[in-house]
């Protein structure tokens, strides 16, 4: 009788240690990593300032240099980053809020090469191709309008730093940049160049 419990108890202690190493290999559960889906779009609003200068008879005067240094108005911009290091853009832009002599109308699509200095500070390039329209009050007919290339680059600051930098940022920000829409184009020699600022949009 004492045997047949003692190979009980022998029995029940070795079922025991068997169950106490079958839980040591068993892996607790861990919940799925959810990846942060990101939003390339950008939206960006701000101001302009350009200056104007055509060889013209704008004033009643032939053959002079005439310059206006107080084009201001708006500027537009949406924005797709495919990655970290590129993007494209359209830009609309026009000095209508103030000026002297001359309107300046572009729009254009820009490849925009960058490169982030810092998860919030980022430097880019522009290089694209739209119409720019230059129009004078002395003249009915523009002084140009015509499809073409243009160039700048500027600077991004991102209010809401992340480490996705750029592809991967969301929320507000600032820019500050230079476009070259014209260098001696026509029959008069036009030449356009703006500096633009403003806030931007991540979504």
């Amino acid at each position: 009788m004492m045997q047949k419990y003692f190979l009980k108890y022998i029995i029940v202690g070795w079922l025991t240690i068997l169950n106490v190493q079958a839980g040591k290999n068993v892996e607790p559960a861990r919940s799925p990593v959810v990846p942060v889906v990101t939003n390339p779009f950008y939206i960006g609003i701000g101001g302009i300032v350009g200056v104007v200068s055509a060889t013209c008879a704008c004033g009643g005067t032939a053959g002079v240099r005439k310059y206006d240094r107080s084009n201001f108005g708006g500027l537009v911009r949406l924005g797709y980053d495919f990655n970290p290091f590129f993007g494209l853009e359209a830009r609309f832009l026009r000095s209508q809020l103030s000026r002297q002599f001359a309107t300046t109308t572009h729009y254009g699509i820009y490849a925009k090469p960058q490169v982030h200095i810092s998860d919030a500070v980022n430097v880019y390039g522009l290089v694209g191709y739209g119409h720019t329209r230059i129009d004078c009050d002395f003249r009915p007919a523009p002084l140009y309008s015509k499809n073409g290339w243009s160039f700048g680059g500027g600077m991004e600051y991102d209010f809401e730093a992340m480490d996705g930098q750029g592809d991967a940022e969301e929320g507000w920000g600032a820019f500050v940049d230079y476009q070259n829409l014209l260098r001696d184009a026509g029959a008069f020699l036009v030449r356009s160049n703006v500096i633009s600022a403003g806030i931007t949009y991540d979504f």
